[in-house]
């Protein structure tokens, strides 16, 4: 009896945790932390001035945008741009080499990298080591105007890269860059020669962090160098390949138009011009302002559709995910 009158005295409120003050703890937090939340305060202004801002601009692409009347005063269209778009002469072109410029990129610029990586962390000499890494990062830090300037004279009359297709091919060529069916291939090897260095590094830092012990199992159990790459540090570097290859992915519908636009010519708009050169010469040059910005629009949404279906598909599959 003594037992149950002391358990019919216990609170029930007893272990339950009382709710926060949320105002109390959002002040004691800017209290004790004010210094970083100074710090952040440029960072979002500049993301509130430079990104979220300018999106208001979007409603351009539903309006005849006309710079003497105003934003707010130029007439409501609706979707007549983008229904342009689809119904033009150059809608399946610009939208199927963007496509394959960029697939070009997926297949060949996106596995690169990952291969001279591993190739890189095989390499036990140290400065042979750095001396790889060291001219392969150069490029990358060369100014696009003088990569495509490079990209110019090698694909000349008489450029080495021009040579060198002449003696593959058994053909005579004239400059490499008038022929529409050269632009890919100079577009996806220059990116990586320029890039393929710099983009190893996320790489090399991923290997740097698995365990030695699981090479040291390994090299007792025999298994030799090709091996240990595909079944130890491939599998450990996958989470960082499936992340950057759903930003990839997600990026499949934009192409840099600065390249492009320095590259390309209408000897080859048939295979270079993309969505991004395509917007450039409607909204700058033709002042097709409205115009520019549907399309540009339509290629973020798309982008946006392919982001996330990557990401879910990747979630399911490999259980590494964005979100």
């Amino acid at each position: 009896m003594e037992i149950v009158r002391k358990s019919s005295q216990i609170d029930p409120s007893a272990g339950v945790p009382k709710p926060k003050n949320t105002k109390k703890t959002i002040q004691k937090d800017l209290k004790k932390n004010w210094f970083v939340y100074l710090l952040a305060i440029p960072v979002v202004a500049w993301f509130l001035v430079f990104c979220y801002g300018p999106m208001w601009g979007v409603l351009i692409a539903f309006k005849d945008y006309k710079p003497l009347l105003g934003f707010a005063e130029s007439d409501w269209v609706g979707f007549k741009h983008f229904i342009d778009f689809f119904q033009g002469p150059y809608f399946w072109r610009v939208i199927k080499n963007t496509l394959l410029l960029n697939v070009w990129g997926i297949v060949f610029g996106f596995t690169a990298p990952i291969i001279l990586a591993l190739m890189l962390n095989e390499i036990r000499d140290g400065k042979f080591k750095k001396s790889v890494q060291t001219i392969t990062y150069m490029p990358h830090f060369i100014s696009l105007v003088v990569v495509c300037g490079i990209i110019h004279i090698f694909t000349a009359d008489e450029g080495v890269v021009t040579q060198v297709v002449q003696w593959i091919t058994g053909k005579e060529y004239t400059s490499l860059l008038g022929y529409s069916s050269f632009f890919r291939p100079i577009y996806t090897f220059s990116g990586i020669w320029q890039n393929i260095g710099w983009d190893s590094i996320i790489y090399l830092a991923a290997m740097s962090s698995i365990d030695p012990a699981l090479y040291e199992a390994a090299e007792i159990d025999g298994i030799g160098r090709i091996k240990k790459m595909w079944y130890i540090t491939l599998p450990q570097i996958t989470p960082i390949i499936v992340i950057l290859f759903i930003f990839a992915i997600g990026g499949l519908m934009a192409s840099g138009y600065e390249k492009i636009i320095l590259l390309y010519n209408p000897l080859t708009y048939d295979t270079a011009d993309v969505i991004a050169s395509y917007v450039y010469r409607r909204g700058l040059r033709e002042a097709s302002l409205s115009f520019s910005t549907a399309v540009g629009l339509f290629s973020a949404v798309i982008n946006f559709a392919l982001l996330w279906a990557t990401n879910r598909i990747a979630r399911r599959t490999s259980e590494v995910s964005l979100w």
